[in-house]
């Protein structure tokens, strides 16, 4: 386990990673067999008032601060890396950096759907602020767990053509 501003100062700058915005993942287990059967590293980021797992991946515990552990999963991302987050802003800040993202349920997040995604979350909170309601996330299903699946296996075979510039 390692504290932010520690362990990963002894990693080669330039290796690619997966990164994982670890609090609420649905899909840690697939996570860890495909970066495995890629030799891809894996470092979950999660705040403190989550107990990891015991688990083959680095972890990185910060403090619960709001958007803390987005803070220090995009200061720790660098092109080429791999992204696995249900937070579209999150997603937005890493592909900023030439990382790819990808969505637990199968989404790859791109430049092209991130302005749709982020205006459909900001209509949804202004809704909730006026007193109204939106249909939420549907339940998770084995569907979804197989999508992401095809969709992280892409992104870890991928060469670097793939990243963008």
């Amino acid at each position: 386990m390692a504290f932010v501003g520690g362990l990963l100062l002894n990693r080669s700058k330039n290796e690619r990673k997966v990164l994982v915005d670890a609090d609420a993942c649905p899909v840690k287990d697939i996570i860890l067999r495909i970066a495995k059967k890629h030799g891809l590293p894996v470092i979950f980021f999660m705040d403190t008032s989550h107990v990891p797992a015991d688990t083959a991946a680095e972890v990185i515990m910060v403090g619960k601060g709001r958007d803390a552990v987005d803070f220090a999963l995009t200061n720790h991302t660098e092109k080429e890396d791999i992204v696995v987050t249900q937070d579209y802003g999150l997603a937005a800040m890493v592909l900023s950096r030439g990382a790819r993202a990808v969505h637990p349920g199968g989404l790859i997040y791109t430049k092209d759907n991130m302005d749709r995604l982020l205006f459909e979350r900001h209509m949804n909170a202004k809704i909730r602020r006026a007193g109204g309601r939106h249909s939420g996330p549907s339940k998770r299903r084995l569907s979804d767990d197989f999508r992401f699946e095809a969709a992280f296996e892409s992104l870890c075979s991928a060469g670097p053509e793939s990243f963008p510039p």
